[in-house]
Protein backbone atom coordinates (compact mmCIF):
# COMPACT_ATOMS: atom_id res chain seq x y z
CA UNK A 1 0.00 0.00 0.00
CA UNK A 2 1.36 3.12 -1.03
CA UNK A 3 1.96 5.75 1.60
CA UNK A 4 -0.09 8.86 2.09
CA UNK A 5 1.92 12.03 1.12
CA UNK A 6 0.52 15.30 2.91
CA UNK A 7 -0.58 18.28 0.75
CA UNK A 8 2.09 20.71 0.71
CA UNK A 9 0.76 23.83 2.20
CA UNK A 10 0.04 26.91 -0.49
CA UNK A 11 2.33 29.82 -0.10
CA UNK A 12 -0.70 32.68 -0.06
CA UNK A 13 -3.42 32.93 1.77
CA UNK A 14 -6.60 35.29 0.12
CA UNK A 15 -8.92 37.16 2.96
CA UNK A 16 -9.36 40.40 0.94
CA UNK A 17 -12.53 41.71 2.97
CA UNK A 18 -11.28 40.25 6.50
CA UNK A 19 -7.58 41.82 5.55
CA UNK A 20 -9.17 45.36 5.11
CA UNK A 21 -11.64 44.90 8.34
CA UNK A 22 -8.66 44.16 10.27
CA UNK A 23 -6.47 46.54 9.22
CA UNK A 24 -8.92 48.89 10.14
CA UNK A 25 -10.38 47.10 13.42
CA UNK A 26 -6.99 46.46 14.72
CA UNK A 27 -5.70 49.20 15.87
CA UNK A 28 -8.76 50.03 17.93
CA UNK A 29 -8.37 46.74 19.42
CA UNK A 30 -5.26 47.73 20.63
CA UNK A 31 -6.40 50.96 22.15
CA UNK A 32 -9.73 49.62 23.50
CA UNK A 33 -9.54 46.38 24.54
CA UNK A 34 -6.12 46.22 26.02
CA UNK A 35 -4.27 44.57 23.14
CA UNK A 36 -1.38 47.27 22.73
CA UNK A 37 -0.50 46.80 26.34
CA UNK A 38 -0.49 42.57 26.10
CA UNK A 39 1.65 42.79 23.35
CA UNK A 40 3.77 45.07 24.83
CA UNK A 41 4.16 42.20 27.44
CA UNK A 42 4.16 39.29 25.39
CA UNK A 43 7.38 41.07 23.83
CA UNK A 44 9.01 41.95 26.61
CA UNK A 45 12.89 40.82 27.15
CA UNK A 46 12.96 39.59 23.97
CA UNK A 47 16.65 39.70 22.00
CA UNK A 48 18.86 38.47 18.99
CA UNK A 49 16.90 37.53 16.03
CA UNK A 50 13.20 36.89 16.39
CA UNK A 51 10.76 35.72 13.77
CA UNK A 52 6.95 36.51 13.92
CA UNK A 53 4.51 34.16 12.40
CA UNK A 54 1.09 35.94 10.75
CA UNK A 55 2.33 39.91 11.79
CA UNK A 56 -0.46 40.72 10.14
CA UNK A 57 -0.26 44.70 9.77
CA UNK A 58 2.61 44.77 11.56
CA UNK A 59 1.26 46.06 15.14
CA UNK A 60 3.56 43.94 17.42
CA UNK A 61 6.06 45.91 15.85
CA UNK A 62 6.52 48.92 17.82
CA UNK A 63 6.53 46.53 21.13
CA UNK A 64 9.78 44.89 20.29
CA UNK A 65 12.59 45.84 22.16
CA UNK A 66 15.92 47.50 21.26
CA UNK A 67 18.00 44.16 22.13
CA UNK A 68 16.26 42.55 19.24
CA UNK A 69 18.46 42.80 16.35
CA UNK A 70 16.43 41.65 13.99
CA UNK A 71 12.62 40.77 13.44
CA UNK A 72 11.60 38.68 10.30
CA UNK A 73 8.05 38.68 9.73
CA UNK A 74 6.04 36.15 7.89
CA UNK A 75 2.82 37.04 6.36
CA UNK A 76 0.73 35.32 3.77
CA UNK A 77 -1.94 37.82 3.23
CA UNK A 78 -0.52 40.29 0.59
CA UNK A 79 -2.52 43.52 1.49
CA UNK A 80 -1.54 42.78 5.14
CA UNK A 81 1.86 42.52 4.14
CA UNK A 82 2.00 45.81 2.42
CA UNK A 83 1.15 46.87 5.73
CA UNK A 84 3.44 45.75 7.71
CA UNK A 85 5.96 46.43 5.04
CA UNK A 86 5.42 50.08 5.55
CA UNK A 87 4.77 49.73 9.73
CA UNK A 88 8.73 47.88 9.60
CA UNK A 89 10.14 50.89 8.30
CA UNK A 90 8.87 52.60 11.73
CA UNK A 91 9.85 50.26 13.56
CA UNK A 92 12.64 50.92 16.18
CA UNK A 93 14.36 47.76 15.17
CA UNK A 94 15.22 46.69 11.78
CA UNK A 95 12.20 44.62 10.25
CA UNK A 96 12.29 42.41 7.42
CA UNK A 97 8.71 41.89 6.35
CA UNK A 98 8.64 38.23 3.44
CA UNK A 99 5.85 36.13 2.62
CA UNK A 100 5.47 32.93 3.39
CA UNK A 101 2.65 30.54 5.53
CA UNK A 102 3.48 29.26 8.96
CA UNK A 103 3.42 25.63 8.08
CA UNK A 104 6.36 26.15 5.64
CA UNK A 105 8.53 29.07 7.10
CA UNK A 106 10.94 30.54 4.32
CA UNK A 107 14.20 30.42 6.41
CA UNK A 108 16.99 28.40 7.76
CA UNK A 109 16.74 25.96 10.80
CA UNK A 110 18.57 27.40 14.14
CA UNK A 111 18.36 30.78 12.74
CA UNK A 112 16.84 32.08 15.29
CA UNK A 113 16.56 33.21 19.09
CA UNK A 114 12.96 33.57 19.38
CA UNK A 115 9.81 33.25 18.01
CA UNK A 116 6.47 35.05 18.14
CA UNK A 117 3.05 34.02 17.42
CA UNK A 118 0.15 36.47 17.95
CA UNK A 119 -3.31 35.73 17.53
CA UNK A 120 -2.21 33.34 14.30
CA UNK A 121 -2.07 30.04 15.44
CA UNK A 122 -6.13 30.44 16.00
CA UNK A 123 -6.00 30.63 11.64
CA UNK A 124 -3.52 28.80 10.30
CA UNK A 125 -4.45 25.44 9.02
CA UNK A 126 -2.39 23.05 10.21
CA UNK A 127 -1.82 24.12 13.88
CA UNK A 128 0.76 21.23 14.60
CA UNK A 129 2.63 21.47 11.14
CA UNK A 130 3.36 25.38 12.05
CA UNK A 131 4.40 24.39 15.85
CA UNK A 132 6.68 22.16 14.08
CA UNK A 133 8.18 24.49 11.75
CA UNK A 134 8.86 26.91 14.84
CA UNK A 135 10.94 24.50 16.34
CA UNK A 136 12.57 23.77 13.52
CA UNK A 137 14.06 27.24 12.73
CA UNK A 138 14.87 28.05 16.68
CA UNK A 139 18.09 27.52 17.98
CA UNK A 140 17.92 24.74 20.70
CA UNK A 141 16.64 26.99 23.89
CA UNK A 142 15.23 29.35 21.87
CA UNK A 143 12.07 30.93 23.28
CA UNK A 144 8.52 30.95 21.50
CA UNK A 145 6.41 33.46 22.67
CA UNK A 146 2.42 33.05 22.66
CA UNK A 147 -0.77 35.38 22.54
CA UNK A 148 -3.60 33.56 21.18
CA UNK A 149 -7.28 32.84 21.92
CA UNK A 150 -8.03 29.62 23.97
CA UNK A 151 -10.90 27.26 24.48
CA UNK A 152 -13.16 28.67 27.44
CA UNK A 153 -13.22 27.11 31.12
CA UNK A 154 -17.02 27.40 30.70
CA UNK A 155 -19.46 24.74 29.19
CA UNK A 156 -21.60 27.22 27.90
CA UNK A 157 -19.03 29.41 26.24
CA UNK A 158 -16.75 26.12 25.09
CA UNK A 159 -19.92 24.83 23.49
CA UNK A 160 -20.26 28.33 21.68
CA UNK A 161 -17.18 28.06 20.38
CA UNK A 162 -16.97 24.71 19.34
CA UNK A 163 -20.08 25.06 16.98
CA UNK A 164 -18.64 28.35 15.79
CA UNK A 165 -15.59 26.58 15.28
CA UNK A 166 -16.96 24.07 12.93
CA UNK A 167 -19.58 26.80 11.14
CA UNK A 168 -19.66 30.61 10.38
CA UNK A 169 -16.89 31.99 12.50
CA UNK A 170 -13.76 30.95 10.12
CA UNK A 171 -15.41 31.70 7.08
CA UNK A 172 -16.42 35.61 8.37
CA UNK A 173 -12.78 36.00 10.46
CA UNK A 174 -10.33 34.73 8.09
CA UNK A 175 -9.70 31.23 9.17
CA UNK A 176 -10.26 32.18 12.76
CA UNK A 177 -10.64 29.24 15.16
CA UNK A 178 -11.92 30.66 18.63
CA UNK A 179 -11.76 27.21 21.27
CA UNK A 180 -8.14 25.46 20.12
CA UNK A 181 -6.44 24.32 22.66
CA UNK A 182 -3.00 26.16 21.77
CA UNK A 183 -1.02 25.73 24.95
CA UNK A 184 -1.20 21.73 24.57
CA UNK A 185 -0.47 21.74 20.80
CA UNK A 186 2.63 23.39 21.88
CA UNK A 187 3.38 20.97 24.35
CA UNK A 188 2.39 17.79 22.09
CA UNK A 189 4.78 19.76 19.23
CA UNK A 190 7.97 19.36 22.09
CA UNK A 191 8.18 22.11 23.42
CA UNK A 192 8.96 22.72 26.94
CA UNK A 193 6.80 24.93 28.69
CA UNK A 194 8.03 28.18 30.49
CA UNK A 195 5.22 30.03 32.09
CA UNK A 196 1.60 30.73 30.97
CA UNK A 197 -1.60 32.98 32.22
CA UNK A 198 -5.09 33.06 30.96
CA UNK A 199 -6.43 36.11 30.17
CA UNK A 200 -9.91 37.59 29.21
CA UNK A 201 -9.79 40.14 26.29
CA UNK A 202 -11.38 42.77 26.82
CA UNK A 203 -11.16 42.20 30.93
CA UNK A 204 -14.20 44.39 31.07
CA UNK A 205 -18.02 44.58 29.04
CA UNK A 206 -19.74 41.26 27.44
CA UNK A 207 -17.34 38.31 26.98
CA UNK A 208 -17.11 37.15 23.11
CA UNK A 209 -16.43 34.41 21.93
CA UNK A 210 -12.68 35.19 21.51
CA UNK A 211 -12.20 36.68 24.84
CA UNK A 212 -10.99 33.88 26.72
CA UNK A 213 -6.79 34.39 25.84
CA UNK A 214 -3.35 32.72 26.71
CA UNK A 215 0.06 34.01 27.10
CA UNK A 216 2.96 32.15 27.59
CA UNK A 217 6.09 30.93 26.66
CA UNK A 218 7.94 27.85 25.94
CA UNK A 219 11.36 26.70 25.14
CA UNK A 220 12.82 24.78 22.21
CA UNK A 221 14.96 21.27 24.47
Amino acid sequence: MAALRRTPPRATVHHPLFARCYARLGPLADERAGLGELRGELLAGLSGRVVEIGAGSGLNFPHYPDTVSEVVAIEPERHLRQLAAQAGLRAGVPVDVVPGVAEALPVKSEAFDAAVACLVLCSVRDVRRALAELLRVLRPGGELRFLEHGRAEGRVLATTQRVLDRTVWPLVFGGCHTGREVRSEIVAAGFEPISHRRLRVPDRGPTLPTSPCVRGAARRP
